[in-house]
């Protein structure tokens, strides 16, 4: 196998809970254009999608997105089960270290809002999925690109690396 190129048999996909900034949205949406996968954006973003913004940090990737929007969180729930997809929340209040959990093809990974997180109901329900990622009590919480950067290559290393 070429390890320069993706292997097509990673199917993990990125979800936004109702994102705040384009250029993070941006920068996930061309992350998971590099990695061949889906992002979803569940609920209203706090800006037009189509935004300059948000097309600036996607760069000329942004055409070959897979973006799927859900309404709001029960659709994406419902999209989920019926999809047999399992949620994995990243939330600093994860059960699980986001580099000694078992990622599998059919996962969603949920990321929160860069102001607030996830709201609780999403991951309740999920929190022997949920991961975190240690860091420093100096800092409330990670830039969510560069979560959503090291959750999924550290999946994609699980999945096709291992």
């Amino acid at each position: 196998m070429n390890e320069k190129k993706i292997n097509e048999n990673f199917n993990i996909a990125l979800a936004l809970y109702r994102p705040e900034i384009p250029a993070n949205t941006g920068n996930i949406g061309r992350l998971c254009v590099g990695l061949n996968i889906s992002l979803h954006i569940v609920s209203k973003p706090s800006f037009i999608i189509s935004s300059k913004e948000v097309k600036r940090a996607g760069l000329d990737y942004w055409e070959n997105l897979n973006l799927i929007k859900h309404e709001n969180e029960n659709t994406f729930l419902e999209y989920c089960q019926i999809n047999n997809k399992r949620i994995v929340p990243i939330t600093k209040f994860g059960k699980n270290r986001y580099d000694e959990f078992q990622y599998s093809n059919n996962d969603i990974l949920l990321l929160g809002r860069e102001s607030t997180g996830l709201r609780e109901s999403l991951w309740e329900n999920d929190l022997e999925n949920s991961i975190y990622i240690p860091m420093s009590d100096n800092v409330r919480s990670i830039n969510v690109s560069n979560t959503a950067a090291i959750v999924v290559y550290e999946a994609y290393r699980h999945i096709c690396l291992i």
